[in-house]
């Protein structure tokens, strides 16, 4: 089956559960029409349908090619990226100074759910490009903004990041890579590079790679990082292209999935060193690069969900296909879908149910970044900047978890056929699986955002967010509605919860950091379970409040969330202010 944007869904999880609608009536968005958002999300599923989902299976198939240092891509993805970008898909909240169309971030993350839904390695791509448009326009002087960032927001020509060397992986400050300045100032930069996704391929004739990279004076560890934009091919004075920059790809690796992505180890200095331009300044590149990688990662946790509701939706169709086994009750001869069965339904209800709490973690990610930018009143930005550092790696985090296992669910629906590769369930899982590692692994997510977001102001963050999502929790207990079941107190308790372990692991973060690092993980599933499940209760009682026609099934999805996922929240509890003795005895269980 082809993959269908789920359109009203994400209206719904983007105007009420992330916000976007009320941000609009504050008056954040400026003049934006909300009603825009409904027919650029028509038309990015119907561009997901016909062009790029018919080309999932066939550049994991394919792969990709690396001869004589260049890489040949998958059949039709040179062709269906000139299609993408001529729809003006790349440019969609780019700057509108250098040709974007500056609609909302939130706007652009649906979008970026649906290209990874209906293709998940090619929607990779632009999502570094839209990263380094951001870096580029915060840190980039004026004659390198002027000379790249038109042909970037386009996406006429692409960009990457580049971190990760053999030796320095999460471990960032240990990179080796050299800069030396010259007397033109430009920089002569030499040095390896691995795991860079589309570091070479044949979509466009130009690739800006921004490369971090250490001076010959530099100060140890993060601090003596700085970053640099290296072009693929020189730019002339007229906007041509010139020669060709001293970066090659080396190699390419044989991975797990993402089979039609390039992931490539990039080699410059075999002929002089590769030309770069400074951004930002000396010694400053962290804080320029994660410029990129905090959007980055958002994107990465939109992956998530795009891949988690392709894996429900193709679950979905077979389970009602599959004949095997008879519903209880039924005497009739033949079988039944397996659809019928109970423990079926439990895990499609599942599959459904994190997708959507995903789904709305991230666009509310999204929105929080918009007001941060676009708020005229200075404590609104600033707070709803927190809003977003707190919910960033909770987007990444809680979201690529459920990625993986939505797409886990959708081969066990599948049964043995889940296992054979021409049903497609299994590339589902076998792309999801990267999520979770790459820009930044879920573990450090859970480290930053309890060492970090947590500890941010006091917790002040935390706190707000709580007391907002009280807020939702005593509407559904106002509105008495049956239908809701226990959703009230099981929220209501996880709240409780979730106060509590923020309380314990706030006090421990400072007096017994590696206590507080033990629970770490659990705490964000904690919080992306408790999170979620408000959300989901949110949309499900504006759906009533606007008629809308099928309120009840979103009424039933945050019952089902919150009585099977959000339950969780008070033995998560327990498993992070309870188990750091057990993980510190781990080194006599592990290496006795």
């Amino acid at each position: 089956m082809t993959y269908r944007a789920p359109i009203s869904d994400m209206l719904l999880s983007l105007n009420h559960g992330a916000g976007l609608k009320a941000a609009v009536d504050a008056g954040h968005y400026g003049d934006f029409d909300a009603d825009i958002a409904a027919a650029v999300l028509e038309e990015a599923g119907k561009f997901a349908t016909d062009v790029l989902a018919p080309l999932n299976k066939i550049g994991d198939e394919h792969g990709i090619k690396l001869e004589d240092g260049k890489v040949t891509t998958a059949p039709g993805w040179p062709d269906a990226y000139k299609r993408w970008t001529e729809g003006g898909w790349n440019a969609v909240s780019g700057p509108e100074d250098f040709g974007g169309q500056g609609l909302p971030l939130a706007i652009n993350a649906a979008c970026t759910e649906i290209w990874s839904a209906a293709n998940l390695a090619f929607g990779l791509c632009p999502l570094l490009t839209a990263s380094a448009i951001e870096a580029l326009e915060a840190h980039g002087s004026d004659e390198l903004k002027t000379i790249y960032l038109e042909k970037l927001v386009s996406g006429e020509w692409t960009g990457t990041m580049q971190l990760t060397e053999p030796q320095a992986g999460s471990d960032v400050g240990a990179l080796r890579t050299r800069a030396e300045m010259q007397a033109d100032g430009t920089y002569r930069i030499k040095g390896t590079k691995t795991f860079i996704t589309y570091g070479e391929h044949d979509m466009t004739d130009n690739i800006v790679h921004f490369v971090l990279a250490r001076l010959p004076d530099a100060p140890a560890g993060t601090k003596g990082i700085s970053l640099f934009l290296v072009p693929k091919f020189m730019v002339n004075a007229d906007g041509s292209l010139g020669q060709r920059n001293d970066i090659y790809a080396s190699g390419v690796e044989h991975k797990l999935g993402m089979h039609a992505s390039p992931t490539c180890t990039m080699t410059m200095g075999d002929h002089g060193g590769a030309i770069g331009f400074l951004i930002g300044e000396e010694n400053q590149g962290m804080r320029c690069m994660f410029t990129m990688m905090n959007q980055a990662r958002l994107g990465v946790g939109l992956e998530g969900v795009g891949v988690a509701d392709r894996a429900y939706q193709q679950a979905l169709s077979y389970a009602q296909e599959r004949k095997q086994g008879r519903a209880v009750g039924n005497k009739g001869e033949g079988s039944d879908a397996i659809f019928v069965h109970p423990d079926v339904k439990r895990m499609l209800m599942r599959m459904r149910a994190q997708t959507a709490a995903a789904r709305t973690i991230c666009y509310a990610t999204a929105v929080a970044i918009d007001v941060s930018n676009r708020a005229k009143d200075a404590k609104v930005r600033t707070d709803a900047a927190a809003r977003a550092a707190l919910l960033t790696p909770i987007a990444k985090g809680y979201s690529t978890d459920i990625g993986n296992e939505v797409a886990y669910l959708g081969v066990q629906v599948h049964g043995g056929m889940g296992f054979i590769e021409e049903t497609g369930a299994a590339q589902h899982y076998r792309d999801a699986r990267i999520t979770a590692i790459y820009e930044g692994t879920n573990g450090i997510q859970a480290i930053d955002l309890v060492t970090r977001k947590l500890a941010a102001n006091g917790g002040a963050s935390v706190w707000a967010l709580l007391d907002e999502l009280s807020a939702t929790v005593k509407q559904v207990k106002a509105s008495n509605d049956p239908a809701f079941g226990t959703t009230g107190a099981k929220l209501r308790e996880a709240l409780e919860a979730l106060t509590r372990t923020s309380k314990w692991l706030l006090e421990r973060v400072a007096s017994a950091p590696n206590e507080a690092l033990a629970g770490a993980t659990p705490y964000l599933q904690q919080f992306g379970a408790t999170v979620g499940g408000c959300m989901l209760a949110a949309e499900a009682l504006a759906a009533k409040a606007d008629g809308t026609a099928d309120a009840a099934r979103y009424v039933s999805l945050a019952r089902f969330f919150a009585e099977n996922i959000t339950v969780q929240a008070p033995s998560l509890e327990r498993t992070v202010t309870e188990s750091a003795e057990s993980v510190a005895a781990a080194d006599a269980v592990l290496l006795g």
